[in-house]
């Protein structure tokens, strides 16, 4: 036996821990975990343009339920064969936790929670994009780990030391494939760290940070796209996906281009001051610049003002004259 027979990623028995009555399933894990890591560094990039600690987290609170719902529903309704067709459970299509989740529904509806949030809070909605953008590359690549955990989504068949090895299951024959899922997350570390390299070398603003995301990851997606071998729809011989991320990076590119022409540079404001506390501190400087004001008279004190004026007259007056019997 060589050592290339030998060399493989192998794949985890089972994707679920149990501590005692509560599962811990790989799948769920490695998406809580894309998520802590995304809202950590957009929080670092939110501050980092002006935004206040916190505001990121609190817009996510919206952005990630809803998006995965909408992660769920692009699954379901692109491979609605999987839940729908003869001999299939249609319940298993709540079983999130099991794998199944469309990035494409994800970002389009996490999107609309975030507006959500970013319209609460009355920041525009692009520059938190932007400055989430890398970090939503980086939970990409956390959560395609789920698919390792799951055996699932894998590429053709090969023999390459790098090979992940397969076991025998439902609709999957045991062997070594390539591990898609590892291309994947490799792919969307490298478009995080074109995202951060070029929003500090362009100054990229308007939503043109997170549009430059969306571009290079379809390019990844695209040729990834390719190898899998798992059951999917086809648009004149291409799969379904293939097609998405080429339309969708048209898009990206697109609003690249026009957003430069018509709205260059970066927001100088991403979240405006709020009222109260913060408010009147924020007004103190002003007070403080415009110095002491006059003491505002009454009548009792104008009275007390002239007599003191008259006596001061007076007693000069009488300095000035001179002495009896000195002439």
């Amino acid at each position: 036996m060589s050592a290339m027979d030998i060399a493989y990623i192998p794949s985890p028995s089972t994707g679920v821990i149990h501590l005692g009555p509560i599962p811990l399933r790989g799948y769920a894990f490695c998406i809580i975990i894309g998520v802590f890591v995304a809202v950590w560094l957009g929080n670092r990039r939110w501050i980092a343009r002006g935004g206040k600690p916190g505001t990121v987290a609190d817009i996510a609170v919206w952005a990630v339920p809803f998006g995965l719902v909408g992660g769920r529903l692009y699954h379901v309704i692109t491979d609605y064969q999987l839940y729908f067709g003869e001999g299939r459970d249609w319940v298993d299509a709540f079983k999130i936790w099991e794998g199944g989740l469309g990035i494409w529904g994800a970002i389009a509806l996490g999107a609309v929670g975030a507006w959500i949030g970013c319209r609460l809070r009355g920041i525009p909605l692009p520059a938190w994009a932007d400055a989430l953008a890398p970090g939503i590359a980086l939970a990409q690549a956390c959560g395609r780990w789920g698919n390792w955990f799951n055996q699932e989504l894998y590429g053709r068949a090969t023999d390459l030391p790098w090979a992940l090895e397969i076991s025998a299951g439902p609709n999957r024959d045991a062997g070594t494939y390539h591990p898609t899922f590892l291309y994947e997350s490799l792919w969307c570390i490298g478009v995080a760290l074109l995202v951060i390299w070029a929003d500090r070398r362009f100054t990229l603003g308007h939503g043109r940070a997170f549009a430059l995301y969306v571009a290079a990851y379809c390019v990844g997606r695209g040729w990834i796209e390719y190898m899998r071998v798992d059951e999917a729809h086809h648009i004149l011989g291409v799969r379904l996906n293939v097609w998405t991320s080429i339309v969708v990076f048209v898009l990206a590119v697109v609003y690249l281009v026009l957003s430069a022409k018509l709205r260059p540079g970066r927001e100088t404001v991403v979240e405006p001051v709020t009222s109260g506390a913060e408010g009147d501190d924020a007004e103190a400087p002003a007070k403080a610049a415009d110095g002491p004001k006059a003491p505002v008279l009454t009548k009792d004190t104008e009275a007390e003002t002239k007599d003191e004026a008259k006596a001061e007259a007076q007693a000069k007056a009488e300095a000035k004259a001179p002495e009896p019997g000195k002439l």
